[in-house]
């Protein structure tokens, strides 16, 4: 018997909860805020047509809200001129205020992202979960997914952890096991207990402890 099924089922739950709350921050990430179809825009959307800047003005710093304000009346005196007029300064607009955010959470700004992206399942479940206010569904597809995960990576390293003595081949394929498990829950693990504020800039990776 593993030493993971020894465990009492109501403690392998809370970790296997902590685990998955941890998932939420992922290593590399799509970014939500930079699409078409993201939040940001959406909010950008309704404050051109509702002329109401304060839509906006809670997607950035009180730094960044002198420029989201004159870019807004911008925008706004340019749109009036003629259709194609409008679609260049709600672009614009959209592309100014998500920089502005991008920025002030520490990612770079890398252009609007068309909409219908695979973002995965996680932040849509996460969305959904805001909408209908049943975390529910998204508490158990994250922790699903990070039981999974950390079995998985346990089994096989602990497989591989019986290699006969003196067999280096064996004992290097144990090690190419050992070192991605450690690192796969010390990652969950840090995400767990430190702040998930701000981006990751995508493609890389946060210091590791483990070599």
């Amino acid at each position: 018997m593993s030493s993971l099924a020894k465990y009492p089922k109501a403690a392998l739950c809370a970790a296997c909860l902590l685990l998955g709350i941890a998932m939420l921050t992922p290593v590399r990430v799509v970014a939500h805020c930079d699409g078409l179809d993201g939040p940001v825009v959406a909010a950008a959307r309704q404050a051109l047509e509702q002329r109401d800047v304060s839509r906006v003005l809670v997607w950035v710093g009180k730094p960044d809200e002198p420029a989201i304000r004159k870019s807004f009346e911008q925008a706004l005196a340019v749109r009036k001129l003629n259709p194609q007029a409008r679609e260049l300064a709600d672009t614009w607009f959209f592309e100014t205020l998500v920089r502005l955010h991008r920025a002030g959470e520490g990612a770079p700004y890398t252009g609007l992202k068309p909409a219908g992206r695979n973002l995965g399942p996680a932040i849509p479940a996460a969305d959904r979960a805001l909408e209908s206010g049943d975390g529910e569904p998204l508490v158990r597809l994250i922790v699903d997914a990070a039981e999974r995960g950390l079995r998985q990576r346990f089994a096989e390293t602990r497989a591989a952890r019986s290699y006969p003595a003196g067999s280096v081949e064996a004992g290097r394929a144990y090690i190419a096991r050992y070192v991605p498990f450690l690192h796969y829950t010390e990652r969950l693990y840090e995400a767990a207990t430190t702040s998930a504020a701000g981006h990751e800039a995508e493609g890389t990776e946060p210091a590791r402890h483990v070599d």
